[in-house]
């Protein structure tokens, strides 16, 4: 299976805006975060790869077929913040894109470089 990169975002944003702070499994968040064009099992090789990379705090259950998720993890936020403004992240997807290759860590990279730019050029202050 591909890596999806939004589908990786519309999960975080799912994640953070369903954070209970209970364990969910993933079929029950896919419902919840209104994912309707992917598969469970898109979303839960998706999830299972966010929680592999330490962006989401979760566990493979042995009794279900599906991770269960926990929550965001600060480098979850971290990622989350960057890539959250729809204009940026088109951004960030088009600069990957015209480079020919990213990582996860390099799209976030990317991502918080635009978020920078746009600070300074709304306040003045150069960061």
């Amino acid at each position: 299976m591909k890596r999806d990169l939004d589908l990786i975002r519309e999960i975080l944003l799912g994640i953070e805006a369903n954070a209970t702070g209970k364990v969910a499994p993933v079929p029950v968040l896919g419902l919840n975060f209104g994912i309707e064009k992917h598969t469970t099992e898109e979303i839960a090789y998706h999830v299972t790869m966010l929680i592999d990379a330490g962006y989401v705090r979760g566990k493979q259950s042995a009794l279900q077929s599906h991770p269960l998720v926990e929550g965001l993890t600060m480098k979850g936020h971290d990622y989350l913040d960057a890539i959250r403004d729809p204009i940026i992240w088109n951004k960030t997807k088009e600069g990957a894109r015209k480079a020919g290759g990213f990582t996860l860590e390099l799209l976030g990279e990317l991502a918080k470089g635009l978020v920078k730019t746009q600070i300074e050029k709304h306040t003045g202050v150069k960061l």
